[in-house]
């Protein structure tokens, strides 16, 4: 019962990293099965998302497994950072690119394909989050993943009026990447567990701050430059 708490607040974390990071995901849904006929649509994205979540599912526990290799923690922590980063700032994966289909197995394997191609960031978050908890990590997919196919249309919409979210999201996503980085078994060995434990919260503090930071200092960079090109 006394690991009730930190588990439910990482289930809650895995839910809303896959739900700001995976709008995306659920417009490819929508665009592959556009070919569909009427009456296969719905089924071509409930298959479809289906096996997106198991390839997550199995594609997650395979990077949170290969993330006990020294080093690969930090590299991991630096390329969250700059997912986070490039969230605030608006640069996402596009899915104008997915080709429609009216074969609902051809609809289901581009869901699949992209779906993959697409979800680096998902699942490098994810894993530091669910850390070495396999059942953790798969209750927090089967949850999220549906929400997002389900609702895509409402949680983009809230997105765009509420910004703030997607900004919390980043700094969520940079608090993530510190304690992934610093929690890298070669820092484990190199600094000690307990200074590693010491430094593990300001570290993913710092994390945050740095991604909020410097997404509003290149969003302000951009801002100005396009007033300059517009003068």
């Amino acid at each position: 019962m006394e690991s009730l708490g930190p588990d439910l607040l990482k289930l809650v974390q895995i839910i809303w990293i896959n739900i700001i990071l995976s709008g995306d995901n659920a417009v490819v849904i929508a665009l592959a099965c556009r070919g569909l006929p009427e009456n296969k649509q719905k089924s071509g994205m409930m298959i479809g998302a289906l096996v997106a979540v198991v390839m997550r599912i199995v594609f997650t526990v395979a990077v949170a497994t290969l993330l006990a290799t020294p080093f690969l923690k930090i590299i991991g922590g630096c390329l969250l950072l700059w997912i986070a980063v490039k969230l605030v700032r608006g640069e996402d994966e596009g899915g104008d690119n997915i080709a429609a289909s009216d074969r609902l197995f051809h609809a289901v394997k581009t869901i699949a394909i992209a779906d993959m191609v697409m979800s680096l960031d998902n699942v490098l978050a994810i894993a530091a989050v669910a850390k070495d908890s396999t059942m953790l990590l798969m209750v927090g997919l089967a949850i999220s993943i549906p929400l997002i196919v389900a609702g895509a249309a409402i949680i983009m919409r809230l997105l765009a009026r509420f910004p703030v979210l997607v900004w919390a999201g980043a700094g969520l996503l940079g608090w993530v990447a510190g304690e992934m980085l610093i929690t890298d078994p070669w820092l484990v060995k190199t600094l000690g567990a307990a200074m590693v434990h010491t430094l593990e919260l300001p570290t993913a503090a710092v994390g945050a701050a740095l991604t909020v930071g410097l997404g509003y200092i290149l969003n302000r960079m951009a801002a100005n430059h396009a007033v300059e090109r517009e003068a």
